[in-house]
């Protein structure tokens, strides 16, 4: 019953239907030359729709129940035609008691009460039911597009899990791979310091595995965590720097979205050159969107060739982005400054 409407957005719709129908009636009739008490007839076809304001609440709620249940049936058919006469006749108790009370018609002689009732009772069948109708039909639609919003978050969320579990195990693998490179090169000590900076990321990952967003500062934090572990590999040899203003650190970020794309750097630009070289990371905001662009100054993409060859990092992270963002973002791989840049735009949002 979450998507059920407030009283107040309730209030507000019936205020104004109440608000137009009194002053069309006062108008119209007043331009046909008629003479009624207008303050009456005002405040009577004002006040005339309170019982259907007060009800509909509860035909929103039926009809929010009906879609939850699906339940239907000429059982349920006269449930609900036995509810829509019951708040007929109330309707009419009041509308006819109104008028009564206000005789807005300033006729010669007022009709007796009952008349008023059953006239207001008969003539008010139709729209009684037109009413009711509507009501149910909007709170059965409204719990029906909760019911797909809340499928398609579901399955948005398992598709995000299951890609970003993808990129653990193989981060966890090319790691590995980079402390056995170490221990070939009797590089000992730096391999127990590689493990030890592993077990620091692991820990990260472990500590809240569903969290498919998080703030950039802190995946900055495990980027920097990442970097001290090729350090380890490279040595000099590997040159990084980030340039991010502190005020986008509380930005809102996919999880381990950067680690895979610069690990293409390294794989596909410094691992191919002997002399190594330089990842640079420049994130801004403009327009609404966060800018992130990544740099590498290893060998340039052959003409033609697609991001794709950068294989489950780069394949991972456009999955990831086109269900968390839709159409809302940018990812394009292309050269620039004898090297690649990987340029990623995303809607600005706080965590």
């Amino acid at each position: 019953m979450k998507t059920l409407p407030t009283r107040f957005w309730v209030a507000a719709v019936w205020f104004g239907l109440a608000l137009f129908d009194a002053t069309q009636n006062v108008f119209l009739m007043r331009t046909a030359g008629m003479h009624h008490a207008w303050v009456q007839l005002f405040v009577f076809r004002f006040l005339y729709w309170l019982v259907w304001a007060l009800a509909t609440p509860m035909v929103l709620q039926q009809g929010m129940r009906c879609a939850a249940r699906q339940t239907g049936g000429w059982r349920l058919l006269g449930v609900h035609l036995a509810a829509c006469l019951a708040i007929g006749v109330v309707s009419a108790v009041w509308s006819a008691t109104l008028e009564y009370l206000l005789e807005p018609w300033m006729t010669a002689s007022r009709p007796a009460w009952t008349v008023l009732w059953y006239q207001h009772f008969v003539g008010g069948v139709l729209s009684d039911l037109v009413l009711y109708a509507t009501a149910f039909a909007i709170g059965y639609g409204l719990h029906a597009r909760e019911r797909l919003l809340l499928e398609q978050a579901e399955r948005i969320k398992a598709q995000l899990d299951g890609l970003r579990r993808q990129i653990e195990p193989h981060f966890l693998f090319n790691t590995l791979n980079t402390v056995t490179g170490l221990v070939r090169e009797h590089r000992n000590e730096a391999a127990v310091d590689t493990i030890a900076g592993l077990s620091e990321l692991l820990r990260r990952m472990l500590d809240d595995p569903d969290r498919n967003l998080i703030s950039l500062g802190e995946e900055l934090a495990f980027l920097d965590k990442y970097f001290a572990i090729q350090k380890m590999r490279f040595g000099e040899r590997l040159q990084y720097s980030v340039q991010a203003p502190p005020s986008l650190m509380s930005a809102s970020i996919p999880s381990l979205l950067l680690q895979p794309l610069v690990e293409n750097g390294f794989k596909h630009g410094l691992a191919q050159r002997a002399q190594g070289g330089t990842i640079r990371l420049a994130i801004s905001a403009a327009g609404g969107m966060l800018d992130i662009r990544i740099y590498n100054d290893g060998p340039a993409l052959p003409t033609g060739d697609a991001p794709e060859r950068s294989g489950i990092g780069w394949s991972n992270v456009r999955e990831r982005l086109r269900g968390l963002y839709g159409d809302r973002h940018t990812l394009a791989m292309h050269n620039r400054d004898n090297g690649v840049e990987v340029h990623i735009a995303i809607p600005l949002s706080a965590t």
